[in-house]
């Protein structure tokens, strides 16, 4: 049940993001799922060699234990993509047009525009 709770507030967070920046919803939700998950199952595979050289004694069986060890490395994974999509998305992000007159204009009529002109 906290799984679900989880998957749901993940997903709304990253539609919120995807919302900020006009990208596709849905694709950013999924992939923040897939993100807690994988960091999941990455967290689970290096607990489990850690066990394993240290001799730690886990155990596996507990399904509440192995959720709860599993939860921080699935939202630490979540926090790292949604800064990382963050940054990506900010620094990707296009310039506003300045004005309604400058739309449909080519690059060298802009730069024409923005030199000074001078007589001499």
């Amino acid at each position: 049940m906290l799984g679900i709770i989880l998957i749901i507030f993940i997903g709304k967070h990253f539609i919120k993001l995807a919302e900020a920046y006009n990208k596709n919803k849905w694709l950013y939700a999924v992939l923040g799922v897939i993100s807690y998950y994988a960091g999941s199952i990455i967290g689970g595979v290096i607990i489990g060699v850690l066990s394993e050289v240290f001799g730690w004694y886990i155990d596996w069986e507990n399904t509440l234990l192995m959720t709860l060890i599993a939860i921080p490395f699935g939202l630490g994974t979540v926090a790292l993509f949604h800064y990382l999509l963050k940054k990506n998305f900010e620094q990707n992000k296009p310039e506003p047009i300045q004005s309604i007159e400058d739309i449909g204009k080519s690059i060298e009529e802009e730069k024409e525009e923005e030199k000074p002109k001078f007589r001499i």
